[in-house]
């Protein structure tokens, strides 16, 4: 347990940002599944729609540290080329 007074703010301010990293984590990657689960489908006007916000996403994770900017780059890419194969 932390004994001085910044230690105790510092924590507090840990418990808060891990709460929240994780909830955004976790509406991340809800939201690559549904992409996932739109390739899988024929809907082709559900996959052009959620491409953009897929990429506003993972841009404002990657921008805020939640993940690597190459990890999001390569997320991008995988999903592009999965959505673009399953419409041809």
């Amino acid at each position: 347990m932390p004994i001085t007074k910044s230690a105790k703010k510092a924590l507090r301010k840990n418990v808060k940002r891990r709460a929240e990293n994780k909830a955004r984590k976790r509406s991340l990657k809800a939201l690559i599944k549904d992409a996932r689960a739109a390739a899988a489908q024929s809907d082709r006007g559900k996959k052009e729609a959620i491409l953009p916000s897929i990429y506003k996403a993972l841009d404002k994770a990657a921008k805020s540290g939640l993940i690597k900017k190459n990890s999001a780059g390569r997320k991008k890419s995988r999903l592009t080329k999965l959505l673009a194969k399953k419409s041809a």
